[in-house]
């Protein structure tokens, strides 16, 4: 089959590699219809996600149509259309009976090298590195899934692909970040980043009930979506100072929660961002937390701080200080898909969101390079690739 493959940092090419083979009872095989590039491959396309390996297959936002499916498989059948979470979950460990299906115990096969870096593993994902346990990602023609019986969602007639894609990660990621905020009816609601899961942040913000959603990013089409989709109020943080224009958009007391849709590559035009860039370029610092500094010291008091973006090492100059003073609460991690998918589901069906108004190219998986240079460096106006294969 046709794959894009790691080679390097800024390298990836569509590979002829050997076909996925059911290996465990509960595997299955999905040949791919639609797959995506997300925020967070750029984070292993710019050489930030450790342990991966030349010809490793990239990709966790995928869906497509069940070809095989090992003897232990019985909730799908060959011919269903199924979209697959992006975490990979056992259905059966002390964290998925919690439904925190992002920290299952069981689907990790290199847990070990997470919990030297993190203390503890969380669970397997697709196409993110070794890490991660070293799964073949999505972006490709075939895929095999592990825990099929637990990680294969059946689609129902009448959706298409474009509506459904981003079940796999961007939109419950947005809505998990949203309802971290523990937001009640009138607050407002800041976030900073205005990509594709922004995009579902402000969504689902509005969804729980907020009043105003403020929204920051310096790229002229995400600023223009976040208005003109989503109904948020945006500002362009190169031309403001991002903590004094919350203060008076909000009576001076802040918003009442703030979510980091940004992460670990942040851009900003201060003394600190210039600080990162450089701790980073000499491998001192792993993440660059421009974004995540703004964000706790603009929350209102008493706020909650939810983080959307990636993570994935250690940082800097965090003020905690003021984190501490004000009372704030944080809430993070990766997203417990399997948690969300029925729920989103039924606000697809019910017509309250179409999350295909982010995608923005569709390209075929021969031209998977060019959608990363484009997305990457934001060219043609670019917010979200899909890839047919």
């Amino acid at each position: 089959m046709r794959a894009l493959c790691w080679h390097g940092n800024n390298d990836v090419r569509v590979d002829t590699v050997p076909d996925p083979k059911i290996i465990n009872p509960r595997d299955a095989i999905v040949k791919i219809t639609s797959t995506a590039i997300c925020g967070s491959d750029l984070h292993i396309y710019d050489g930030f996600i450790p342990s991966m390996e030349a010809g490793d297959i990239l990709g966790h936002e995928f869906m497509g149509e069940v070809v095989e499916v090992g003897s232990g498989v019985k909730n799908v059948k060959i011919g269903d259309r199924v979209v697959v979470p992006f975490t990979i979950s056992c259905g059966n460990c002390f964290f998925c009976n919690r439904d925190l299906s992002s920290l299952c115990d069981n689907s990790n096969p290199n847990a070990w090298m997470a919990e030297k870096l993190y203390g503890h593993s969380p669970s397997g994902l697709f196409g993110y590195s070794h890490l991660f346990g070293g799964y073949a990602g999505g972006q490709a023609e075939y895929a095999r899934v592990p825990f099929a019986d637990v990680g294969l969602f059946k689609v129902p007639d009448g959706l298409t692909d474009d509506q459904v894609l981003f079940l796999t990660d961007i939109f419950p990621t947005g809505y998990m970040a949203a309802e971290n905020c523990n937001i009640k009816p009138g607050d407002i609601v800041a976030i900073w980043g205005c990509g594709p899961v922004g995009q579902f942040a402000i969504k689902s913000a509005f969804m729980l009930g907020a009043e105003r959603v403020i929204a920051f990013d310096r790229v002229p089409e995400r600023l223009q979506m976040a208005a003109s989709q989503c109904g948020a109020e945006v500002l362009n943080y190169e031309e403001i100072d991002v903590g004094e224009a919350l203060k008076e958009m909000t009576g001076g007391r802040g918003p009442d929660a703030c979510i980091d849709a940004v992460g670990m590559e942040a851009h900003g035009t201060d003394a600190m961002a210039l600080y990162d860039k450089a701790k980073q370029t000499l491998r001192l610092e792993t993440d660059r937390p421009t974004a995540l500094r703004q964000v706790i010291v603009a929350c209102g008091k008493g706020g909650h701080v939810s983080l959307a973006g990636v993570y994935g090492g250690i940082l800097d100059k965090i003020p905690m200080g003021s984190a501490f003073n004000k009372g704030l609460t944080f809430k993070m991690g990766q997203t417990h898909v399997h948690r969300y998918l029925q729920p989103l589901l039924e606000r697809i069906q019910n017509g309250e969101i179409d999350p295909s108004f982010v995608i923005t190219h569709k390209m075929s998986l021969e031209d998977a390079p060019k959608g990363y240079e484009i997305f990457k460096h934001k060219k043609d106006n670019c917010i979200k690739v899909v890839l047919k294969p």
